[in-house]
C-alpha cells in the first residue's frame, strides 16, 4: 500500500480542503471502530472501563503535547477550535470599559464571541487591518499600534485562514505581554501544518483542532494555557471532570491543571482515532519536514496559478503555509462561486472566501505536482466554457 493509498477519501477526488477538514487515514477510523466496540464490551459504564477511559485521555494528551512541545497537563481535551475560543474567551473576568482587539482577519464565530461578550460587559472591541500586510509591512508593530492600556485580549490567528499568512506570533506575544495582554490564537490552521514550539512561542492560549490537518476525526480538538495565566482563566464549561470532589463526592477545588476546563462525558473512541491519525503523519517525517514539503507544493501551486491570465494570487511572495487563494480578474458576477461549483463538478475540491472574495486552494505535503496540474487545467477551462 502507498502512504496516499492509506487515506480513503483521496481515491475518488482531487482534495484541495484540508484546511476546512482533513481526509482521515482508514487506519484512524478502523482504531475509533475497535475503540467503540472495546467500551461495549467491558462497560459501557463500570470501573473497567472508567479506567480504560483514563488511559486513553492520558495517551492523547501526551501525544498532543509532543505535537505542541508542551507539557501534557497544560492541555484541555475540547471539541473543536471554537469551543478552545470560547473557554478563553468568556474565562476572563471582564470589566465594563475593557478592550478587547482582533484582527480583521478572524473566523466569523470568533468574531461573534467577541460581539457577545461586547453586549453583555460591555467590552470594547475592535479590529486591526491585518490584512494590508500580507505582501508588506510589519504585522506585530500593527499589534503595537492598536494596544491600549486596558487591552485585556488580543485574539488573532497563527495562520489565517482567509490569506495564508503567518503571524510572527512570539514576536506578537512578546508585544502583549509588555502591556500585560493576554494571548489567544486561533490555531485551526496551524496544528498539523507546520513545526510549533508553544513553550517558545509565548502565547496564553492556543485553541486548535484534529479534523483539519491531523487529518483526525472531527469532534475533537484542545486548549493550551500557559501556566502562568492559568490560575486567571476561570473554567467556562464546568462538569464533573473540572473539579476534585471530597470524600462525599462534594466539589471542594479545580483540577490544577488542563482538566479545569474539561467539562464531562466526551466521545471518548475519537481520542484513538485523533492519535493513529497523529502517529500516521510522523511516519512520513518530522514535523519540519512536512512542512518545508507543504510549502514547495504551496509555492508550485501559486507559480501555476499565477500563469494563468485571469488568475491573481493574493500573496506576492512564496507562501509560508498549505493556504494559497487567488481572485479571478474575469468580472463575471460570483465567479469565485462559479468556479469552485465548476470545479467540484470534475471531483476537483475548494472553496469560496468572501473577505477576501478569493478561492482558497490547500496543500497537503502528500498533495501531488499531478493534482495542482490537474487544478491548473480545470481552472483554464472554465475560463474558456464558464467565463
Amino acid at each position: 500500500m502507498t502512504y496516499r493509498e492509506q487515506f480513503p477519501a483521496l481515491k475518488n477526488k482531487t482534495y484541495f480542503n484540508y484546511g476546512g477538514q482533513g481526509p482521515m487515514p482508514q487506519t484512524a477510523m478502523d482504531a475509533i471502530a475497535q475503540a467503540q466496540a472495546h467500551i461495549q464490551h467491558i462497560g459501557p459504564f463500570g470501573n473497567e472501563v472508567n479506567t480504560w477511559i483514563s488511559e486513553e485521555i492520558k495517551a492523547t494528551k501526551v501525544a498532543i503535547a509532543s505535537l505542541l512541545s508542551v507539557p501534557p497537563d497544560t492541555i484541555a481535551l475540547t471539541e473543536d477550535v471554537t469551543v478552545g475560543c470560547n473557554i478563553a474567551m468568556w474565562g476572563i473576568d471582564w470589566k465594563v470599559g475593557d478592550h478587547m482587539l482582533l484582527t480583521d482577519c478572524e473566523h466569523p464565530g470568533i468574531i461573534a464571541i467577541a460581539q457577545s461578550i461586547s453586549r453583555r460587559f460591555s467590552v470594547e472591541v475592535t479590529t486591526c487591518p491585518i490584512i494590508q500586510t500580507l505582501n508588506a509591512g510589519n504585522p506585530s508593530q500593527i499589534i503595537a499600534q492598536h494596544l491600549r492600556p486596558n487591552t485585556r485580549l488580543v485574539v488573532l490567528s497563527h495562520i489565517l485562514w482567509n490569506t495564508g499568512q503567518v503571524l510572527p506570533l512570539d514576536k506578537i506575544a512578546e508585544i502583549c505581554r509588555n502591556n500585560q495582554t493576554l494571548l489567544l490564537v486561533d490555531a485551526a490552521q496551524s496544528v498539523g501544518s507546520m513545526p510549533l514550539n508553544l513553550s517558545e512561542l509565548g502565547a496564553d492560549f492556543y485553541a486548535f483542532t484534529g479534523h483539519k490537518w491531523l487529518c483526525g476525526p472531527g469532534g475533537v480538538g484542545g486548549l493550551y494555557v500557559r501556566p502562568e495565566a492559568r490560575e486567571s482563566l476561570m473554567p467556562t464549561f464546568i462538569g464533573w471532570r473540572s473539579v476534585i470532589c471530597d470524600a462525599q463526592a462534594k466539589p471542594v477545588d479545580w483540577h490544577p491543571d488542563g482538566r479545569r476546563y474539561e467539562v464531562a462525558t466526551s466521545n471518548y473512541p475519537l481520542y484513538a482515532g485523533l492519535r493513529d491519525a497523529i502517529a500516521i503523519h510522523d511516519k512520513w517525517g518530522t514535523q519540519e519536514e512536512r512542512y518545508q514539503e507543504i510549502c514547495r507544493l504551496s509555492e508550485y501551486m501559486q507559480r501555476r496559478l499565477g500563469a494563468l491570465p485571469d488568475v491573481k494570487c493574493l500573496r506576492t511572495s512564496p507562501p509560508e503555509s498549505g493556504l494559497v487563494s487567488f481572485q479571478l480578474t474575469n468580472p463575471q458576477p460570483q465567479a469565485s462561486y462559479k468556479l469552485v461549483q465548476f470545479l467540484e463538478s470534475q471531483n476537483l475540491l475548494t472553496r469560496t472566501i468572501l473577505d477576501p472574495d478569493c478561492v482558497r486552494a490547500c496543500v497537503h505535503y502528500f498533495t501531488l505536482e499531478s493534482e495542482i496540474d490537474q487544478l491548473v487545467e480545470e481552472i483554464k477551462k472554465w475560463g474558456i466554457v464558464g467565463g
